[in-house]
């Protein structure tokens, strides 16, 4: 039974990772400030500790053997609100975790990195060589992270994970991911609003990016380094348009956009570690579709990061 430190483990994949680590047995520290609630339920093997991810000090990291690091200021939007929070929770308080790791003997340290550290590229497929070019400040701290944690591949193994928009639902719902909203959106308006539409991003089931992160945690011996975690690149509109099929009437509105990022992910590097996908978009909006006929479906404010931060008073410049 491994002891597991999971940081931000009461967020959106976090929630859903917490809980198929204790059916698998482990024993897990949430490390999470809790800004958009707590839904995992009471376990025997579960420590939820209500703190902040800056305050590295009060950690125990007492026989802790794996670190997942998911906390983080999330998305383009929320970071702009407060970029330097934003600087001091993704990298700060990320290179004083490594430190604290390294100095209590952690054995492994994965990342939850983004997709997004690559920028706009032209190229057909976008692997893991390429240069990063962000264009954003979330970008770059997530850029700044994985370097800084891979200085300690030699003190430990490191797994920065690069994933892709991730769909699905999580007892801590968000509806600010595309899949998630436009689904919600049709659900509730029977419209659906895309800005721009072209656009290709790559996607990633919640519960195959919960697979991923226990892929790492199960093969430590995997190579330190960097992976890409998406596996459908798919349009806006596209997404949009495989909803539209499900739920007949609804309708599709575009406006303009200036977004221009539009990239798509190979995650070859990742399957050739024997990771397979096992779910895809459109098992995402069937589950929501689900949960949302079953009454079960959390539509609160919480669920959109920016509103919410707002409501916090997160965008507060300190």
């Amino acid at each position: 039974m491994s002891r597991i430190l999971v940081t931000g483990g009461c967020g959106f994949v976090g929630s859903s990772l917490v809980n198929h680590l204790l059916e698998s047995g482990h024993k897990i520290i949430v490390v999470d400030t809790e800004w958009f609630g707590n839904y995992l339920k009471s376990h025997e093997n579960l420590t939820c500790l209500k703190q902040d991810v800056r305050d590295v000090d009060t950690i125990p990291f007492e026989g802790i053997e794996s670190i997942i690091h998911l906390a983080n200021i999330a998305n383009d939007p929320g970071v702009e609100l407060n970029p330097t929070l934003s600087w001091e929770v993704n990298v700060l308080a990320t290179q004083q975790l490594a430190n604290k790791a390294r100095l209590h003997g952690v054995k492994q340290f994965i990342y939850a990195s983004s997709g997004s550290v690559y920028g706009v590229k032209e190229e057909e497929n976008v692997t893991e060589d390429l240069e990063l070019v962000p264009i954003s400040v979330y970008n770059k701290t997530k850029m700044v992270a994985e370097r800084v944690l891979l200085s300690y591949e030699d003190d430990f193994k490191v797994h920065c994970v690069r994933p892709a928009t991730v769909c699905g639902w999580s007892p801590r719902m968000r509806l600010d991911v595309s899949v998630n909203m436009f689904t919600w959106q049709a659900l509730r308006n029977k419209e659906m609003t895309v800005f721009g539409g072209n656009q290709v991003r790559p996607n990633i089931h919640i519960d195959d990016m919960v697979n991923v992160y226990d892929h790492f945690l199960t093969n430590p011996h995997i190579k330190s380094g960097c992976y890409n975690a998406g596996f459908e690149n798919i349009s806006i509109l596209e997404i949009a348009e495989m909803i539209k099929k499900k739920m007949q009437g609804t309708k599709i509105t575009i406006t303009a956009s200036n977004d221009p990022r539009s990239y798509r992910q190979n995650s070859d590097k990742l399957l050739q570690t024997g990771f397979k996908q096992k779910y895809s978009v459109e098992n995402a909006i069937d589950d929501i579709i689900q949960i949302f006929e079953d009454g079960k479906l959390d539509e609160g404010d919480n669920c959109f990061t920016v509103k919410w931060m707002k409501h916090l008073n997160l965008n507060i410049k300190i």
